[in-house]
């Protein structure tokens, strides 16, 4: 059975034997922790019947975890210089299926319908780099993939604004988007000591588990999504500020105070203090306009 690299010893070896170098600009920090590996898996409930996604599988430290574990994993690593580092550190597992390629450019549907039968629905499990967390999520909550549950370790800022409460100093527009469609809770925090190289910052482990149907209805998504973005610009400012300031222009200031007097929402509050369900209440009245 090959070792696993799960320690600073055998990652160091590891790295050494292929004379690889760690790229900043990919934000490489291989985890280096057995124990918060384990937890992590579990935290995923990974069982041997568990189809597992895996996004920057780096070294494969925590891939070996996971395919000690589940039925199959999928790795999708963008840097193609980990290749032999990773047909060393997985050559005792036959049930891992490593694609190159940016996990932001890859047509997921294509690889999780080549590499799983079609009634099955994939856990993801990432050390996620903290420069793409968001767009990284976003494409996987929005894309309509079969995902059930998402489980990654992010950097804890961010991690705390995933799921934050209206009113919360992190509660933003992330929250929201997140929140529309899964539900997040911070499983762990995690020192920056466990990885190497270390990170700047302490990490968490969230687990999101993907909504059966959103948290709110909304007539126009594309909107509600606008409208959000919008509502935060400027987190100093009122909502009415902000929404006048990037989503409408002056000769429509009228009308926004009037649908905001419909739907109750005071346009002296900021965007921090409105639930999810008021911004999906004032879309829906601002899109049927």
């Amino acid at each position: 059975m090959n070792k696993r690299i799960s320690s600073p010893k055998t990652m160091q070896d590891v790295i050494h034997r292929h004379r690889f170098t760690l790229k900043k600009s990919l934000g490489q920090n291989f985890l280096i922790d057995e124990n918060i590996l384990n937890n992590i898996a579990a935290a995923a409930g990974i069982d041997q019947e568990s189809y597992v996604l895996e996004i920057g599988p780096g070294a494969g430290a925590l891939t070996q975890v996971l395919a000690s574990q589940a039925k199959k994993v999928i790795a999708v690593e963008i840097d193609r210089r980990l290749e032999p580092v990773l047909r060393d550190t997985l050559q005792d597992f036959d049930n891992v299926a490593v694609h190159f390629g940016d996990v932001l450019k890859l047509d997921l549907h294509q690889i999780i319908a080549q590499e799983c039968p079609p009634e099955a629905s994939v856990t993801v499990v990432a050390n996620l780099p903290y420069y793409v967390t968001t767009p990284i999520l976003m494409k996987l909550l929005t894309e309509g993939l079969p995902i059930e549950t998402i489980v990654v370790m992010i950097q804890k800022e961010v991690a705390s604004r995933l799921q934050a409460e209206p009113g919360e100093k992190s509660y933003g527009s992330l929250s929201i988007a997140v929140q529309y469609i899964a539900d997040p809770k911070i499983v762990m925090t995690v020192p920056k000591t466990v990885f190497v190289p270390q990170p700047n910052v302490d990490s968490a482990v969230i687990r999101l588990d993907v909504r059966a149907n959103k948290k709110v209805k909304v007539q126009d998504e594309a909107f509600f999504y606008k409208l959000i973005r919008a509502s935060f610009a400027q987190r100093r400012k009122t909502l009415m500020n902000n929404l006048m300031n990037n989503l409408f222009d002056k000769t429509k200031k009228e009308h926004l105070l009037q649908v905001l007097n419909h739907v109750g929402i005071d346009p002296n509050r900021r965007g921090e203090t409105l639930t999810i369900e008021e911004f999906a209440h004032l879309s829906d009245a601002l899109s049927r306009q």
